[in-house]
């Protein structure tokens, strides 16, 4: 089972450590795509229309500088630089031996520096996201598109693939089809369902720990019904099979206020 996560767009920046090493990251086919991508942000990001081209804003200029000397900062595990509401969900600073082994087993982020990084990568804190049009090299959900196959269609194998991600990072691959399930979260209220943000970002995270530690239990989670019977195990969720032609969707309802 491959678990779809998106990165986040805040990040804690490692305090010390040695500097990213591309060549012992997971997924070494990347490695020439990775390069490229960061040498034209390095690029991009000492631009006068930096923040402009970036789609940030003045506050954020000290990450923007940060993009130009990605190569010398300290890095640090992939779990541990990606923060927000969707990782204080997932809490992997509070995971078990077992469980921080089943998630580096099944855990994958899709990113718009990376294309995709395993728990355990060591990656310093970054100011990039998968809509951004960088000059030189085009939209970076279609540079992925052309490199992520290669490497995310062999590490899926013949297993249930859950997607976490957000639209944005979704066009970057594709899981397989007839194995993919997307997680779409609703707020339902006197009978009536909204999608709201916030709380679809908490409960996909909490959705992954979940999976995390069911699999680290030794529960085998191979289809999409075994998806939805672990799912059902703490929430009301209904499952949309995915067929040949297109992915399946879990829907998780939460009815709390």
């Amino acid at each position: 089972m491959l678990i779809l996560l998106p990165p986040s767009e805040t990040k804690s920046a490692p305090g010390a450590g040695a500097p990213v090493d591309l060549g012992s990251m997971s997924f070494p086919g990347l490695t020439d795509a990775r390069e490229r991508v960061r040498a034209e942000l390095a690029a991009t990001s000492t631009r006068e229309d930096a923040l402009e081209v970036l789609g940030v804003g003045e506050r954020l200029r000290g990450e923007v500088v940060r993009n130009t000397r990605l190569g010398a900062e300290p890095a640090a595990p992939a779990l541990s630089v990606y923060t927000g509401v969707l990782y204080d969900a997932l809490d992997p600073a509070g995971m078990s031996e077992a469980q921080w082994a089943a998630a580096a087993e099944a855990l994958v982020v899709v990113s718009a520096l990376w294309g995709a990084v395993r728990p355990d990568d060591r990656i310093p804190a970054y100011r990039l996201s998968m809509g951004t049009d960088l000059p030189g090299l085009g939209r970076l959900a279609a540079h992925w598109r052309r490199h992520l196959p290669a490497v995310l269609d062999p590490a899926a194998g013949d297993g249930l693939v859950v997607d976490c991600r957000s639209a944005a990072y979704a066009a970057a691959w594709r899981g397989p089809r007839g194995r993919t399930v997307g997680v779409k979260v609703v707020r339902e209220s006197h009978g009536r369902r909204q999608v709201v943000s916030h709380m679809a970002k908490h409960t996909r995270g909490l959705l992954a720990r979940h999976l995390v530690e069911r699999v680290a239990e030794g529960k085998l989670l191979r289809t999409p019904q075994d998806l939805l019977a672990a799912a059902q195990e703490r929430w009301h969720a209904e499952l949309t099979e995915p067929t040949t032609r297109s992915a399946g969707e879990l829907v998780v309802v939460r009815t709390e206020d």
